[in-house]
């Protein structure tokens, strides 16, 4: 894997920040106490170029708005049918959408007086979420937190996400980006400039498992881990445990060995949840971890300590 030198991250210019443009915004979630330290707000965008089987946000996969049916908060009004333009739903024991016709509009969001339609996305500008960012200015200032761009994957909208971090850091508000690192290096060279701290997500070391979990190769994430670290970024580094993916003595010793020789001493282990399950029903998309069980206290102290033992800044569950 190619090293970036010192030299040729240094002279490599960032970019300024583009006029304030709009970026797809699933949701802007205030008092996170996960996503980097101190109390947070994280903005989620839309769209990611993985598609892990145990994701917790799938509803942040797809780059276009969507439109989710919470059949528990519908009341059969028929509302949204009579606003739907395209005649893409139907009224029978529950809302039924047919989806060859749905445009994804949010005409019948608009019109569910419950919730039960609820659109999933909406395109914001820098000065709107910084209008919802700034609300928290204090919170921010007393525990030593700030802004945390996730998503999905934000380097999917990289100019929206410049442009974002650049109007928090003309506040002085400390930043984090929340990153899985499947990217060009030219995108995440230039947010990297920007961000206080970045929060890398490494899932799976082995290439042939990382493409079978996720869709995609690992190739190009360890090779952007070795740039950032060669510049000397902030890193933490963050492992979802997944019990029989990548909690096995194979991939943990492979973590190991990558990580020691880059520096990267910052580890945080996040564990599986079940929580999302749901999601996947609504959003019409199969759950292929059914049945697996998060993993417990005992077995995540027991990755952490054996991290801990090599030399690793460890926490369970996210920094905080």
């Amino acid at each position: 894997m190619p090293f970036m030198t010192s030299q040729a991250c240094s002279n490599t210019r960032a970019r300024e920040a583009s006029t304030p443009s709009r970026g797809l915004v699933l949701n802007v979630m205030r008092f996170a106490l996960h996503d980097g330290p101190g109390i947070r707000t994280t903005v989620f965008l839309k769209g990611c170029p993985l598609h892990c089987w145990w994701c917790h946000n799938p509803e942040s996969q797809s780059s276009k708005p969507e439109v989710i049916y919470v059949a528990d908060r519908c009341i059969r009004c028929g509302d949204c049918v009579l606003a739907c333009p395209q005649n893409a739903l139907h009224l029978s024991e529950e809302v039924v959408r047919d989806l060859r016709s749905c445009q994804r509009g949010a005409q019948c969001a608009d019109a569910c007086p419950t919730g039960a339609q609820q659109l999933l996305g909406s395109w914001k500008s820098v000065p709107a979420v910084m209008a919802e960012i700034l609300k928290d200015r204090t919170f921010f200032d007393e525990s030593g937190g700030g802004v945390t761009i996730s998503g999905g994957e934000p380097l999917l909208q990289a100019d929206f996400a410049e442009a974002l971090l650049a109007a928090c850091g003309a506040q002085r508000i400390h930043t984090a980006l929340d990153t899985c690192g499947y990217t060009e290096w030219r995108k995440l060279d230039r947010i990297r400039r920007l961000a206080d701290l970045i929060l890398f997500d490494l899932k799976v070391m082995d290439p042939a498992r990382h493409l079978q979990f996720t869709g995609a190769g690992n190739k190009p994430i360890l090779e952007n881990l070795i740039r950032l670290s060669e510049c000397g970024t902030a890193v933490v580094v963050r492992i979802p445990v997944i019990p029989g993916v990548n909690d096995d003595e194979d991939n943990l010793t492979s973590v190991s060995r990558f990580l020691s020789p880059l520096g990267l001493r910052n580890i945080d282990l996040l564990p599986y949840h079940r929580i999302a399950s749901g999601k996947y029903s609504r959003l019409g998309m199969p759950y292929r971890m059914e049945g697996l069980c998060p993993p417990g206290a005992e077995r995540m102290q027991a990755i952490a300590d054996r991290l801990q033992q090599e030399g690793f800044h460890v926490h369970i569950g996210g920094s905080s």
